[in-house]
């Protein structure tokens, strides 16, 4: 995971990976493509003229931890949980703009502001033909594991590909 991205070797995710019928937005060399139930259109890059996100909880570093740390609380005491809140990917074509939900692929639910920035552009750059999905699995396949990266590396990332 690099920001608002779950990277495979073969596709790029806006949010987690979805499961089953969940939804989501998955990027691919040839396009983008919405997920689950009631979704499923796909468009070519040259077809997308935006992406965009909205909804997603941001907190900066110290507020991130101290959310997270009282999420902690509340589960180790009262065994309840819940999972963190969807965000909404809209993509917008030439033709249609459709909003899908994406559950957030980071632990908590809740991103840095930098990193929902930097990952804005990205996208930015991923529908105006400036930056390339490649790039992004070329990182993922070079890799020894499937870990996340510590935070400063994801930074520097997304700086690389949004083109600062």
């Amino acid at each position: 995971m690099v920001g608002l991205f779950w990277i495979t070797e073969d596709a790029v995710y806006v949010g987690a990976e979805p499961v089953g019928t969940a939804s989501g937005v998955r990027l691919t060399e040839g396009g983008v493509e919405t997920l689950g139930e009631g979704n499923g259109a796909f468009w070519r890059w040259d077809e997308v003229q935006g992406i965009a996100v909205s909804d997603l909880v941001v907190r900066s570093a110290g507020r991130r931890l101290v959310s997270m740390a009282i999420d902690s609380l509340v589960v180790l005491v009262t065994g309840d949980g819940e999972f963190p809140p969807a965000f909404t990917v809209h993509v917008e074509a030439a033709d249609d703009t459709v909003a899908v939900s994406a559950l957030p692929a980071v632990s908590g639910g809740i991103y840095l502001q930098v990193e929902r920035e930097l990952s804005g552009i990205v996208l930015d750059r991923l529908a105006d033909g400036g930056a390339s999905v490649g790039d992004l699995l070329s990182w993922r396949r070079e890799q020894a594991d499937d870990s996340t990266p510590r935070r400063e590396e994801r930074e520097a990332l997304l700086r690389k590909w949004s083109g600062e």
